[in-house]
């Protein structure tokens, strides 16, 4: 079957992104907070024993994250100025409840990340994944004063109801769909994906290519040139998706900070969030993504629209 959830659009057809200030690149910190049960196999940094329940070895390595790993990080983010689009777990709300109180302090952006990183969205009764979805939003929205505007799916899944069910709920962005440097609207009114990266990733860069702090640093440097020589004419997104348990670990964070330190002190960067990024698109682009008065995105949920219906109303971040 063909994807109805998007049209193509190759990126130099499109009228040209002008981000706050003059930015050429609008950067953000995409912070995984997770939780993970402790009888299901998830991520592994062994996999010889992550079939076992309970598997010591692999869940604890990634229970560092919470524990430890995640305040080196906010360290470094907090030096540098850099306030985290946090991708949560509605799970992380109940078992690690100082972390929600640390990221309010700081004014993080909260995106809802699924229940925990255990259950993916996936194989859901249309009724069954409202609900899911539902106690998902309203547990982030409860626990940090702040209604998610933003979507990642545990491991980036989604079912073919997601975007539109994320919209009855009044979100208006995922970042599931890696395929671009800059924002874009879905088929589904209202609803825009935002650039996220699963290269620009600690947990494949360090676990999946045994890549060394150095080079870590040099990507990150390799990254940003590269999008801002392109952004001359029109604006880019970096994304940087972080794992506590992964480059919060006290051998790497130096790296980390390095690579925050080049960012930072580059000129013509927008040191921003994805809700920031979002609510910029959706406010200053007038292109209509909707070509007809009637959308069918799925063959179980219709909506109806206009072209005007089809941009979101701002909001605060």
């Amino acid at each position: 079957m063909d994807n109805a959830l998007f049209d193509y659009s190759p990126i130099v057809d499109r009228t040209p992104i002008r981000w706050p200030g003059a930015a050429r690149v609008a950067f953000y910190v995409g912070l995984n907070i997770e939780h993970y049960q402790v009888d299901r196999p998830s991520t592994s940094i062994f996999p010889g024993t992550a079939a076992l329940a309970p598997d010591p070895l692999n869940y604890g390595w990634r229970d560092y994250g919470p524990r430890v790993g995640v305040w080196r990080v906010m360290q470094a983010l907090d030096k540098y100025g850099i306030r985290a689009s946090a991708l949560l777990n509605s799970d992380v709300t109940h078992h690690n409840p100082q972390i929600i109180a640390a990221g309010r302090e700081r004014n993080w952006t909260w995106l809802a990340h699924g229940k925990n990183n255990s259950i993916f969205q996936a194989d859901m009764s249309i009724d069954d994944e409202r609900a899911h979805l539902t106690e998902i939003v309203e547990t982030i929205e409860r626990a940090t004063g702040r209604r998610p505007r933003g979507w990642m799916g545990p491991a980036l899944t989604e079912t073919f109801n997601t975007p539109a069910l994320l919209a009855e709920l009044g979100l208006d962005y995922v970042l599931d769909w890696t395929n671009d440097d800059q924002p874009y609207r879905l088929n589904v009114p209202g609803v825009l994906s935002v650039p996220y990266s699963v290269e620009l990733n600690d947990n494949s860069l360090f676990l999946g290519t045994g890549l060394r702090g150095p080079d870590f640093v040099q990507i990150v440097k390799d990254q940003l040139d590269r999008l801002y020589e392109e952004s001359a004419d029109s604006g880019r997104v970096m994304a940087l998706a972080l794992h506590p348990f992964v480059i919060g670990q006290a051998f790497r964070i130096k790296y980390l900070e390095q690579a925050l330190d080049y960012v930072a002190n580059h000129p013509g960067i927008w040191l921003t969030t994805s809700d920031e990024i979002a609510e910029h698109y959706a406010t200053s682009s007038t292109s209509c993504p909707i070509t007809e008065s009637r959308c069918r995105y799925t063959d179980e949920i219709e909506i109806e629209t206009a072209c005007a219906a089809s941009a979101p109303a701002s909001s605060s971040t």
